[in-house]
């Protein structure tokens, strides 16, 4: 992508339901979900990939021993709800890698960011120095490849919605990647304003 993205004004309520399957409940509750599902999902013998955008999502996930081992890619900004958030696991990690995004837009930079990461296969932390991570989880889910025996899962935090048509509980979301949502993802993209 060779320009900026960002959202329109009028659109912005497109944005704000979940992607994928939502689990709902606090954050103790629903981690256990996640760690259930795939304790099941291991069963069947598929390699098994996460990409986690958000940081209180990445501070759970690398807090359980059985999660923490099939991160990828975790992308933070170290705030939660305009608030700093000190997270001590850059150790877990085999690069760190700062980036700016400003708020409620996409950086053109990310796509190859995101190709080149993924290709090196290095388990990466990218930390957004400037600006935000929330919408970075739409060109991650377009660079993911599907490729044959592994299967990629990206995991971000839901808010509570209450101001839309549909109440949306707080919790989880879980987007299989495959070609479907790919597919899905490009239309949000594609309702996004170029700057």
């Amino acid at each position: 992508m060779d320009f900026n993205l960002r959202i329109p004004q009028d659109k912005r309520h497109l944005f704000t339901e979940p992607l994928d399957k939502l689990i709902a409940g606090t954050r103790e509750e629903t981690i256990l979900q996640v760690e259930n599902i795939f304790k099941d999902y291991l069963k069947s013998g598929i390699h098994i990939n996460f990409y986690i955008v958000g940081d209180i999502v990445a501070k759970d996930f690398l807090a359980n021993q059985f999660l923490k081992i099939f991160i990828k890619i975790c992308i933070i900004d170290e705030k939660t709800q305009r608030n700093y958030i000190k997270l001590d696991f850059e150790e877990f990690f085999e690069q760190t890698i700062e980036f700016q995004n400003p708020e409620g837009t996409i950086n053109s930079d990310c796509w190859k960011l995101f190709r080149d990461v993924i290709n090196s296969g290095k388990r990466t932390l990218i930390k957004i120095t400037e600006g935000e991570e929330d919408l970075l989880i739409l060109p991650l889910l377009v660079e993911i490849p599907l490729l044959k025996g592994i299967k990629n899962f990206c995991f971000y935090g839901q808010p509570p919605i209450t101001d839309s048509k549909f109440i949306i509980p707080e919790g989880i979301v879980i987007v299989d990647v495959d070609k479907n949502i790919q597919e899905k993802v490009k239309k949000v993209i594609s309702i996004m304003e170029s700057f």
